[in-house]
């Protein structure tokens, strides 16, 4: 039964994800089709610098919060992290704001400017709640950020619907849509402030409580930021290089990063909840060694596979009429080149629902950096990859070839990092436990008996027995 809590959790969010993501799927069928493969393009194109803003303001809160609160050190915590966080999502909404006319010149599109726009309230209102999902994630509620997702969704999908409907051709068809997601964020912070405004008790607010959040989130804000800052690149790499074979440069990524990409990423959001539970629980079983912890990782990574390898092998073998179905308003050829980028992409979606949860489990573990160690040398491949094969005669396929290999090597590496034992030494019972110097809380019960303190010269004296031996991981 000791997984039994776990269990719950993960269906709560994993219930959540499958219907924010079917609300979500649902809507794209029309959106796309209202929007066009010009219109779904520019769509996808103001994505990427939004994504790598908001892992710069957001990313790694939910993780390094839940995991404080978790730990019992993060009551103290919660207004100074939403002061920090509002800050940091405001300077990325500026940001977005001054620099959209430098980014779309960039994308050599300028019908970028609007959407981004549209899109940059949305900086603001993701880091404010990401700290929110944090704080009742540490407290193993997972009902507010499941409910929250559905939320999101709902709102996105109404208010994208009807904007996209009322604007007069593609390009601010977009820009509305964009419009939508930043109506949709602002609406599921105001749903989690009012949770929170219910639940909160009196907290004792420290000085650097936001900065002990911000240090903690820094390494999987690491982690997290190359993926989007790689797809950025994407936008920018892929669409240039198209550009000097075809007219069709916009339309083509918009079917691999619109369309294939998302299908694709779909196991993984059905994954979700494990990401989401997976920190708070691997965190509270990591205690001494770890390897109670890394039985926790190690159990959610086998459910992640489970769950995610037969949705895959689906779109794999039905990528066709998946995607039939799904856009059928589509031209024939868009629909045979977007079933092709599916099947690509399809099994590496089981890699990046792992790469997920294992990510997840290392900052649980306390091992945070070594995911962004593998990102990053599974994202420098990737653009290797992407340099070489677009810009040869695979053309778009060649960008998601790319892609396909990139989550692979990240997940064989977060594997190795999270089964590797740590590093032991050797301590004297006589001296204080954690290191020979006395700065460690907790001292052996001769010492404290004798004197209070921990004594330099205990464990040395002739005229006492030789003191036991243990082991303390570093």
């Amino acid at each position: 039964m000791k997984h039994a809590n776990f269990l719950k959790n993960v269906a709560i969010i994993s219930l959540a994800g499958l219907v924010a993501k079917g609300i979500g799927a649902v809507y794209r069928i029309p959106l796309t089709g209202m929007l066009g493969g010009y219109g779904t393009g520019l769509y996808q194109m103001a994505y990427p610098l939004f994504c790598v803003l908001l892992t710069f303001s957001s990313a790694g809160i939910p993780s390094a919060l839940s995991r404080m609160i978790a730990g019992g050190k993060g009551e103290g915590v919660m207004a100074g992290a939403l002061r920090l966080f509002s800050l940091l999502g405001a300077i990325g909404t500026l940001f977005m704001l001054f620099f959209a006319p430098y980014m779309s010149n960039l994308q050599g599109e300028r019908s970028l400017v609007p959407c981004y726009l549209a899109l940059a309230p949305s900086v603001f209102f993701v880091a404010l709640i990401a700290v929110f999902r944090g704080y009742f994630q540490g407290k193993n509620d997972m009902k507010p950020t499941a409910f929250s997702e559905i939320v999101e969704q709902l709102v996105k999908a109404g208010a994208g619907l009807f904007l996209t409907g009322l604007a007069p051709d593609p390009k601010m068809g977009a820009a509305l849509a964009l419009f939508a997601v930043s109506l949709s964020e602002l609406a599921a912070l105001i749903y989690l402030g009012n949770k929170y405004r219910r639940r909160r008790r009196v907290l004792l607010v420290r000085r650097r409580s936001g900065i002990s959040v911000l240090l903690a989130s820094l390494p999987v804000m690491a982690a997290a930021a190359l993926l989007p800052i790689s797809r950025m690149a994407d936008s920018v790499i892929v669409v240039r290089l198209l550009g000097k074979y075809t007219e069709r440069a916009v339309s083509l990524y918009g079917l691999y990063a619109g369309a294939a990409v998302s299908l694709c990423n779909l196991p993984a959001t059905l994954c979700y909840g494990f990401v989401a539970a997976t920190v708070p629980a691997v965190s509270k079983a990591a205690k001494g060694d770890g390897e109670e912890g890394k039985d926790r990782a190690m159990f959610a990574l086998l459910l992640t596979i489970l769950l995610s390898l037969p949705f895959a092998v689906l779109l794999c073998v039905f990528a066709q009429y998946v995607v039939n179905f799904l856009y059928p308003a589509l031209s024939v050829s868009d629909r045979a080149t977007l079933a092709g980028l599916v099947r690509i992409l399809s099994l590496s979606s089981v890699f990046l629902s792992g790469v997920d949860t294992l990510s997840a489990s290392l900052t649980g573990l306390g091992r945070a950096k070594y995911a962004a160690l593998s990102m990053g040398i599974a994202v420098t491949v990737k653009l290797i990859l992407e340099i070489v094969l677009v810009n040869g005669k695979f053309l778009i396929v060649g960008a998601a070839v790319a892609a396909g290999a990139c989550y692979p090597i990240a997940f064989f590496l977060d594997l190795v990092y999270t089964v590797r034992k740590k590093k032991v030494k050797s301590y004297d019972n006589g001296h204080r436990l954690g290191n020979g110097t006395g700065r460690s809380d907790i001292e052996c019960p001769a010492c404290a008996q004798e004197s209070g303190r921990g004594d330099p010269a205990h464990g040395r004296d002739p005229r006492r027995a030789e003191p036991q031996r243990r082991k303390y991981p570093v």
